[in-house]
């Protein structure tokens, strides 16, 4: 999908200026002299992408290790003989799905793994460029079959609230969406409207690969471990994750930091950020302004999600009537508020779920 990403919409997460691009699809900034690696296909725009990678490359490897702790856990309790039919039963069916979700991890991030070590764990905390320590790969693994597998009701229902945003003057042009995820909201956006580019970035590459796989058509397997399981089977469920047609052109998944987007300024028509501002570890003051320098003049902003800060300062955790001056300090007119309650993680296979007031500006 890279291939037909152009660099004109694109800047150095470090200096800001434009960034060239070269025969292997891959960037470059003519002014820091920074390359920027493909992942799988996909541009990974960061700031510093070798000790980025490095730290991603660490997270995996945790992942993974987890993931084998846990299979040898099943299998010491399947060694107890007097153990129920039924809870061999489950026991059986987690062992054996635990040990099978390395294995798919590992194949679908494979990229990851075979970037070179181009940056060591200390390097990385000398550049003071280390990931958020509460975001781990799979922190927002459950989205992923949400997005792909079983949440079209709550997909649809996203992607209506955000068409409603927009009003009769629906976005064409270029839509950016900063942390989109696994990328369904992305996606469904660039289907439905009249967009001549959509760039969805996010920094997670779980999520990101995730999502260049679903959007294809090719899809991928992963096992789904709901927080409730309704019943033994649902314990763990394996879920083909794939987008429902193959999409359009001019739609491009990037792995970068939304506090340093790679995005040209003035280059973005439509800002969407999808239950983001809020977990942000800065100053929504800050992220404000930064959107507002991405837009052309007359461009758009929607905000869309729960709207609960979490920042340690109880000053930075905004009411909504703070939230709404904010926007409007920050240049931008004065905005429009909705709220509405919708369905959120609620899986088939699990009876945990929930209803959100979402409140979309």
């Amino acid at each position: 999908m890279s291939s037909g990403l152009p660099a004109a919409l694109l800047a150095c997460p470090r200096c800001e200026l434009n960034l060239q691009k070269y025969a292997d699809a891959s960037f470059g900034c003519g002014s820091c002299g920074l390359k920027f690696p493909l992942l799988g296909g996909l541009p990974c725009l960061f700031a510093e992408p070798a000790a980025t990678l490095a730290e991603w490359r660490q997270r995996l490897q945790f992942a993974l290790e987890k993931l084998a702790q846990d299979a040898a856990g099943m299998q010491l309790e399947l060694q107890n003989p007097r153990l129920r039919p039924l809870t061999r039963e489950r026991l059986t069916l987690l062992c054996r799905a635990f040990g099978d979700q390395a294995r798919r991890l590992a194949e679908l991030l494979g990229p990851l793994a075979l970037q070179g070590a181009q940056a060591g764990y200390a390097t990385h905390l000398a550049l003071q460029t280390r990931l958020p320590t509460d975001q781990g790969l799979t922190t927002y693994y459950p989205n992923i079959h949400r997005d792909w597998a079983w949440g079209e009701t709550e997909n649809a229902e996203s992607l209506r609230v955000i068409v409603s945003a927009l009003g009769s003057d629906s976005a064409t042009g270029n839509v950016v969406v900063l942390g989109s995820g696994a990328g369904r909201l992305a996606y469904d956006l660039h289907q439905q409207l009249a967009t001549d580019t959509t760039l969805a970035l996010d920094f997670n590459p779980l999520l990101a690969l995730a999502a260049a796989r679903a959007v294809t058509g090719a899809g991928v397997e992963l096992w789904e471990f709901p927080l409730a399981p309704r019943s033994i089977g649902d314990h763990a469920v394996l879920q083909t994750l794939v987008a429902p047609e193959p999409v359009r052109d001019g739609f491009h998944l990037l792995l970068g930091d939304v506090l340093r987007p790679p995005i040209l300024a003035e280059s973005a028509d439509v800002v969407v950020t999808p239950w983001v501002v809020d977990i942000l570890p800065e100053d929504f003051r800050s992220f404000a302004a930064r959107v507002n320098g991405l837009l052309k003049p007359g461009g758009r902003w929607i905000s869309f999600g729960s709207l609960a800060f979490s920042q340690p300062e109880a000053a930075t955790r905004y009411s909504l009537e703070e939230v709404l001056a904010i926007v409007m300090d920050s240049g931008f007119a004065e905005p429009t508020i909705q709220e509405d309650e919708l369905p959120y993680m609620c899986s088939p296979a699990s009876r945990h779920g929930r209803r959100e007031l979402v409140v979309t500006i």
